[in-house]
């Protein structure tokens, strides 16, 4: 009977979680704590910090506890426990999946049209206006130094900018390579 309660709650609260991860946390801790008393107020609590330490979306991570802990505190084992919260986890996700499914067919059949062709093509200088401000907010001093404080870092920070930029427009590396290449070459010539 636990399991279907799980479900139904979780899907309810990813039906109806919008705001992400850290809008359900407000959701999943009236369900599992005050509603269905699941979970302590301190269980839940310890819940939420290892969701925020774990790699992951905080509400997914929160679910997955969750479900373990709910089924776990009702006396199961461990192996129906991990199932509790694969339920959790599954009900979760259920919503946006089926969304996203719908979506995409949708995309799919009308990519052609004019009109979707139209709101793409809107949206192109959209999406790089924002990514440029995001770039822009991340070009400061905390994440390339400054030449008053440091002008080998800063030096360095813009070395690997420019380095990172040529190799993904230019070579065509992969960015996870080009990652991973610059994260070396940051602690070499850091440290």
């Amino acid at each position: 009977m636990i399991f279907i309660q799980l479900f139904y709650t979780f899907l309810l609260i990813g039906i109806f979680g919008f705001g992400g991860g850290y809008g359900m946390l407000s959701l999943i801790q009236t369900e599992t704590v005050v509603r269905h008393s699941w979970l302590s107020s301190a269980e839940f609590t310890n819940i939420v910090a290892i969701s925020q330490m774990t790699p992951g979306p905080i509400g997914i991570n929160s679910a997955t506890y969750c479900g373990y802990a709910a089924v776990k505190n009702a006396g199961y084992g461990e192996l129906t426990a991990i199932l509790g919260s694969a339920t959790a986890t599954f009900a979760l996700v259920l919503p946006s999946l089926v969304l996203m499914i719908l979506i995409s067919k949708l995309f799919m059949k009308y990519m052609d049209a004019p009109v979707v062709r139209s709101v793409f093509a809107a949206l192109r200088p959209v999406v790089v206006g924002l990514l440029a401000a995001a770039t822009l907010l991340l070009c400061n001093s905390e994440n390339f130094s400054s030449p008053e404080v440091s002008i080998w870092q800063f030096a360095v920070s813009l070395l690997l900018f420019a380095a990172t930029f040529v190799g993904t427009k230019f070579i065509n590396i992969s960015p996870i390579r080009m990652i991973c290449y610059a994260a070396f070459a940051g602690l070499l010539l850091l440290y």
